[in-house]
């Protein structure tokens, strides 16, 4: 109905097909100028989203994985793409190494976005906008080497928490379509540094702020072709430098697990489970090599 209202009407079939792209449909499937995805997430377990498909350079148990394939392959020279993926994709080892390699060949992967924790998918997952265009603006039908430099905009660090009382909304992406590229391609002229969100009275510098750019050298040399790539200080973090002594915090932590046991025995008698609180103690005191006659 969305798309009917859109003046989209399709073919003989309309304009939504049904169908498994990481099945036999997708094979059959013809290239496109665009794609725009948010695929389904998890294993290759059950459903219409089982991988089947026997013609992927990589095989993987990953649909994300298996999805970026499918897209990059059918984008025709020139095409682009703008996909929602989970963090995973952007670090897995093995296969996906080799896939994201894969796609920074065929593909100038030009941009990333870190999206807020909890925007696509289930609260608590960190998902991320890969955007990408088939070849290069000089040769659409190059497959080797496309990408030379990825930008990154984190709008993620040091954000607030979105959900149904403080939603995010088309305000918070204005600054990233700002400095996306005058084109709207992503492949105009850039400039690193963007402040947005940051306190007015922290420095401008790169080190704190959300658009940057990496080379690909820097991705293959540095971070073994991960593109999990963050730079911004976390405010809620704890500098390692100013904790105290290991032996200090160990102690902390065993006198509040101590605290914490004591409420537990003390919840159990009141609940008239006090046989099954001593046994617990019993074999606590075991555990910590307190001998018999030992009252925990």
């Amino acid at each position: 109905m969305n798309c009917l209202l859109h003046g989209m009407e399709g073919d003989d079939e309309g304009v939504v097909h049904l169908g498994n792209a990481l099945g036999d449909v997708g094979k059959s499937l013809q290239k496109v100028d665009i794609v725009l995805a948010n695929p389904p997430f998890g294993t290759a377990k059950g459903g219409e989203a089982s991988i089947t498909r026997d013609d992927l350079t990589y095989k993987t148990s990953n649909k994300q994985l298996a999805f970026l394939q499918h897209i990059y392959r059918t984008l025709k020279p020139g095409g682009r793409a703008a996909v929602v993926l989970p963090d995973n994709v952007l670090f897995e080892a093995g296969q996906g190494t080799d896939i994201r390699r894969d796609l920074m060949d065929k593909c100038n992967l030009h941009t990333i976005l870190r999206l807020p924790t909890g925007i696509f998918y289930a609260a608590g997952v960190k998902t991320n906008v890969l955007f990408f265009t088939r070849g290069t603006a000089e040769n659409k039908n190059q497959d080797e080497g496309c990408t030379k430099n990825v930008w990154v905009y984190d709008l993620r660090t040091n954000m607030p928490s979105f959900g149904k009382r403080t939603p995010f909304g088309e305000q918070h992406l204005k600054p990233f379509e700002a400095v996306f590229s005058p084109d709207g391609k992503g492949e105009g002229a850039r400039t690193e540094g963007e402040w947005s969100f940051t306190d007015e009275s922290t420095e401008k510098n790169l080190e704190n702020s959300r658009w940057r750019v990496f080379t690909r050298d820097y991705i293959r040399d540095t971070k073994n072709d991960s593109l999990d790539i963050s730079w911004l200080k976390d405010n809620d973090s704890v500098d390692a430098a100013s904790l105290p002594e290991p032996d200090v915090l160990a102690a902390e932590a065993m006198s509040e697990l101590t605290e914490a046991l004591r409420e537990l025995d003390g919840l159990l008698a009141a609940l008239g489970a006090g046989d099954q609180a001593k046994v617990q103690k019993d074999l606590l005191a075991e555990v910590l090599g307190l001998g018999n006659g030992v009252k925990v």
